[in-house]
Parts: C-alpha cells; structure tokens; sequence
C-alpha cells in the first residue's frame, strides 16, 4: 500500500525554481524532463519509503529521522511520518547542503 507523498511549501518552492531555472537556460524539454523525474521519484518514495538513506550531514550530528533519495544531480530529503511520506528539500546535490538543511530543518 502506497503512503501518501506531500511537499511542504518550500519543496515546492524548490521545484518551482529548479524548472524556473532550467526554462531560463533555455531548456524547456529539460525542465520537462526534471520535472518528470522529480515527480516519478516521489511517487516511488510513496510505494517504498525506507529505501532512501539517511543524509550524511545529519548523521554527523546524529539525526536519522530523515532520509534522502538521489538522481541525476538532485537529492530529495523527506520523513515518513505516520501514513505519509513528507518531502522537505528537493535541491542541486552541488550546493551547500549543510547550510541549507540547518535553515530548512532546525
């Protein structure tokens, strides 16, 4: 049985700027394509949530309540509370992480 999969409002935000980003280099197949990918692989953390692996920058401070899944360059950082699988950050795996996940998450 499938968990139902929400976006918190800055992970839909951060799908929003990721499309943004890529139209404006003139890519829209690409953004197409991202968006796709994005959108495929939360449907998969719905049917299987435990498969994705816990964020090294949390482990390091002993967080294991989050886990992460990876494609391409991008990594999706959710939780499965209850019945649902939340995803918190969808982000370029190039940025700065540490930072980013200390303003999203504390």
């Amino acid at each position: 049985m499938a968990l139902e999969a929400l976006l918190t409002e800055d992970a839909e935000r951060d799908l929003e700027q990721i499309y943004d980003y890529i139209v404006g280099q003139g890519d829209q197949a690409g953004a197409d394509r991202i968006l796709d990918k994005i959108e495929q692989a939360i449907a998969r953390l719905a049917r299987h949530p435990d498969r994705g692996s816990y964020p090294k920058e949390l482990l390091d401070i002993g967080m294991r309540e989050y886990r992460q899944i990876l494609f391409d360059h991008y990594r999706l950082i959710y939780r499965v509370i209850g019945d649902r699988v939340i995803v918190y950050l969808i982000v370029d795996g190039r940025r700065d992480l540490q930072s980013l996940l200390a303003r999203r998450l504390f």
